[in-house]
């Protein structure tokens, strides 16, 4: 049985989800365009089929991606992420920013398209429409 976190905090709920070895992985690998069960165990080199098997389950079970059957005879599914997963890039984002700033074995990072340049998380605050750094964690009851 999965040990899970009994808090109710937004980042142990998420790794409820997603903390899980190879989990987020697996998720970005299909939001990159790795849609078969054969794209993702050559991708993901070393993941035991039966944990990718396990991974996609968990995340179709959590809305955050979806299969599509392309072949009958043996079936064959095509995984696609939802709008839920697709929020998650953001995620994604920001881990690379983070660890190729602090992890010296990162060999990426994301940049913008227009001027090749690395880029930068900002918090916007749409109702006093500015860019903001002074941020709290507050509760939303």
């Amino acid at each position: 049985m999965k040990v899970t976190y009994d808090l109710q905090c937004n980042l142990a709920q998420t790794l409820n989800l997603l903390g899980d070895r190879w989990t987020m992985l697996v998720l970005h690998r299909i939001s990159k365009d790795k849609n078969t069960f054969k794209e993702l165990q050559e991708v993901l080199e070393t993941i035991p089929t039966n944990i990718l098997s396990n991974r996609l389950k968990l995340l179709e079970r959590n809305g955050l991606i979806y299969s599509e059957l392309y072949n009958e005879h043996p079936p064959r599914y095509r995984y696609i992420v939802t709008e839920k997963g697709k929020d998650f890039n953001h995620v994604f984002n920001t881990m690379i920013l983070w660890s190729n700033k602090y992890l010296g074995n990162c060999g990426r990072t994301l940049c913008h398209q227009g001027c090749g340049n690395q880029v930068e998380v900002k918090y916007y605050c749409k109702n006093c429409n500015e860019y903001v750094d002074d941020l709290i964690v507050k509760d939303i009851k």
